[in-house]
């Protein structure tokens, strides 16, 4: 296995073109839940470009009916980000100020539950997200009103 750099770029120009509307390679989940975490997970393919098809575990997306539960479920992204030792994207959480574009934003509660996928697409001199489920184009991460909040740090891509 190799680590390949995870392209940010990518990343932030496809959540850019596609926050206010939607791309037909993908179901649109929010008529069942929401799409913010479909979209970040399309968001991380546009700058990873491998998908780990591990069962159960894994990340990703062939239809509605054959993806992963970390392709579309808040808490199943996290923790495949940060978790992950083998194909496709890795990550782990940091403190705001190392935030960087591409990189994934997740709200929450006081819980400890999280609810709401984010991507960064700016953090100068703002943090500024774009988003699905509550559409966003480089909003300002300031104007969400939110309990707690993690900052995920995508590291790197590993490709066999």
């Amino acid at each position: 296995m190799r680590e390949i750099i995870y392209n940010r770029y990518a990343a932030a120009e496809y959540a850019k073109k596609w926050a206010l509307s939607r791309n037909d390679e993908y179901y649109n989940f929010d008529s069942i839940g929401g799409d913010c975490t479909n979209f970040a997970s399309q968001c991380i393919y546009a700058g990873a470009k491998i998908m780990n098809f591990t069962p159960d575990t894994g990340w990703y997306y062939r239809s509605v009916n054959d993806r992963s539960a970390a392709w579309t479920g808040v808490e199943y992204l996290y923790k495949f980000l940060v978790n992950n030792k083998g194909a496709g994207p890795f990550a782990h959480t940091v403190a705001e100020n190392e935030i960087r574009t591409g990189d994934i934003i997740q709200l929450g509660r006081n819980d400890g539950s999280f609810y709401h996928s984010l991507v960064v697409t700016q953090t100068a001199p703002h943090i500024r997200i774009s988003a699905h489920t509550y559409d966003s184009l480089n909003r300002r991460l300031d104007s969400y009103v939110y309990e707690t909040i993690r900052y995920i740090h995508i590291d790197g891509v590993r490709a066999w």
